[in-house]
């Protein structure tokens, strides 16, 4: 059976696995989870995934959840064309690119986190923005830094083409646009991410181009 994939059109962490699945040329069918109309809180959709959260990747075998452990199935189940390089130190540095994305910057500037931090300053219409700015900005500082001195051909990050680096990133880079991140400090991250939008695969995976996108 064909891989089912539950998500939002602008969650990021359904945006990564996307993008890994084009990439990797997977056959999958979408099933859409209104965040904003909170059925992820539903019955139906917390047997699937208890947290509530996207995305869900229905297989052969079960559920799986949470993006990194998606990604990584991916690359176990289908190795090419790799999205880690091959040379060792480069491994460890693109899955550490990924981790200041995926545990440090993203997670703190979700949907549930900006919903709370607009409650806590008195419905202030712009609290979560600002919010979601600082954060950004502040990781975005260090990720410019992490990234190879010299960025690999076509401006990706690590290596001469695509990595999980740019999975992570566009996803950051798109809700960096939304918040309105000064992006001119950061060549590097925005080099990278147009070669990352240069690959068919990766723009067909951007919220723009999705079924429930609005």
């Amino acid at each position: 059976m064909k891989p089912v994939l539950y998500g939002y059109f602008r969650s990021g962490t359904t945006y990564r696995v996307r993008a890994a699945l084009n990439y990797k040329g997977v056959d999958y069918d979408y099933e859409p989870v209104d965040l904003a109309g909170g059925a992820q809180s539903g019955e139906a959709y917390k047997r699937l995934n208890p947290q509530g959260l996207v995305p869900a990747l229905k297989v052969d075998g079960g559920v799986l959840t949470q993006s990194p452990a998606i990604l990584e199935w991916m690359e176990e189940t289908w190795p090419e064309p790799a999205l880690l390089p091959h040379e060792p130190i480069l491994r460890a540095r693109t899955r550490a690119f990924c981790a200041a994305i995926g545990c440090d910057i993203h997670p703190i500037q979700n949907l549930r986190i900006l919903k709370a931090v607009k409650a806590m300053k008195d419905s202030d219409p712009d609290a979560g923005t600002e919010w979601a700015r600082h954060w950004i900005t502040v990781g975005f500082e260090a990720l410019e830094e992490m990234a190879e001195p010299d960025a690999g051909a076509g401006g990706f990050l690590f290596g001469t083409g695509p990595s999980l680096a740019e999975v992570y990133l566009m996803p950051q880079m798109f809700n960096a646009e939304r918040f309105g991140v000064d992006l001119e400090r950061f060549p590097k991250l925005v080099a990278a991410n147009a070669a990352a939008q240069s690959v068919p695969e990766f723009a067909a995976a951007h919220p723009s181009r999705q079924p429930d996108a609005r």
